[in-house]
């Protein structure tokens, strides 16, 4: 994909292959388990949250606690207490969704080293339906003092998080899909937590995703060039902490905002970014999300179309929020 205004200092590079970005995080878990002290929890899931791969590699520094996740994080804070690094990996909709109270008190609350890992969000975990997709737990983690958030948007900066996440020392939440998606950042790309990406510079509109939409924010932003809207494109990797400075300076920048994240739009990024925009630059805005719905069943493609994470729903979405704010200035 070629794009005008693609930031070239972050070393993007658009490949045709797809990959789930929950592989990023098993990958990289296996160099991390040359650190003894790294050690993997997971709740009966060890193949679909791709830790099976450390268990193998690592036998002893991996613990199988099996369909319990009270129990997963609980244990997982006594072994942060012996300086362990714990990651615990289940369905995000199991944890943290089934044990935020232990989370809240046992990590939260004594600053456990340990990392929440949630597999399977979003929409696009296709026909497992509502009762598995984990659209709530972006807001109710980033609400818990001393937790921090990471979306990743593809493998490379899966695997980047996952380092970035162990070596930070405090509670961390990461999530990530289960569908194969499109890969645009590359080992030279940088990441830090904290430090939002310009992808593609702009001035008409500011598009502030999270997680694998971001490539659809991309394409979507491609196909406003044409209609002559300059869109910045924003990859908010780390919710929180929000990077305010760079959200401010593009804020300042354009005369319109849009958040893009598959997940609720109330408490998400599109609700960090908001609550820090109506304090310290009030500015248009336009969150694209779950809007107060539960997901369904279907596949995956049918449902980021259904729910307007398709690069086309995102660029018409945009397209009619811009010529509305367009028209009210005349």
């Amino acid at each position: 994909m070629k794009l005008k205004g693609i930031n070239t200092s972050l070393n993007l590079r658009f490949v045709e292959e797809k990959i789930p970005t929950r592989n990023g995080y098993g990958d990289e878990l296996v160099t991390l388990g040359k650190n003894r002290n790294v050690m993997v929890l997971c709740a009966d899931l060890t193949d679909s949250t791709r830790v099976a791969k450390f268990r193998d590699k690592h036998p002893l520094q991996f613990v199988e606690i099996g369909v319990a996740e009270q129990n997963l994080v609980t244990v997982a804070s006594g072994l942060a207490a012996m300086g362990k690094i714990p990651f615990v990996s289940s369905y995000a909709m199991f944890c943290p969704g089934r044990c935020w109270e232990q989370i809240r008190t046992t990590i939260c609350y004594n600053n456990s080293n340990v990392k929440v890992i949630g597999a399977h969000a979003g929409v696009s975990v296709g026909p497992d339906g509502a009762t598995h997709q984990a659209l709530e737990d972006i807001a109710i983690m980033r609400t818990l003092p001393n937790m921090i958030v990471v979306v990743p948007a593809d493998y490379e900066q899966t695997k980047k998080a996952t380092h970035a996440v162990a070596k930070y020392k405090g509670p961390a939440y990461m999530r990530f899909a289960r569908e194969k998606t499109p890969q645009f950042t590359s080992k030279r790309t940088p990441f830090t937590i904290g430090k939002a990406q310009v992808l593609k510079q702009g001035h008409d509109v500011v598009i502030i995703g999270a997680g694998p939409v971001v490539y659809e924010c991309l394409v979507a932003a491609e196909m406003l060039q044409k209609d002559g809207i300059n869109a910045m494109v924003i990859n908010s990797h780390t919710i929180k902490p929000l990077d305010t400075k760079t959200i401010l300076a593009a804020a300042k920048k354009c005369s319109c905002v849009v958040t893009v994240e598959e997940a609720q739009i109330i408490g998400g990024l599109g609700g960090a970014v908001a609550e820090f925009l109506s304090e310290a630059y009030p500015t248009k805005m336009k969150r694209i999300g779950v809007n107060d719905h539960f997901g369904e069943s279907g596949s995956p493609d049918q449902l980021l179309k259904k729910f307007g994470f398709d690069s086309k729903s995102i660029y018409t979405k945009v397209l009619h929020f811009c010529k509305k704010e367009k028209s009210k200035k005349k």
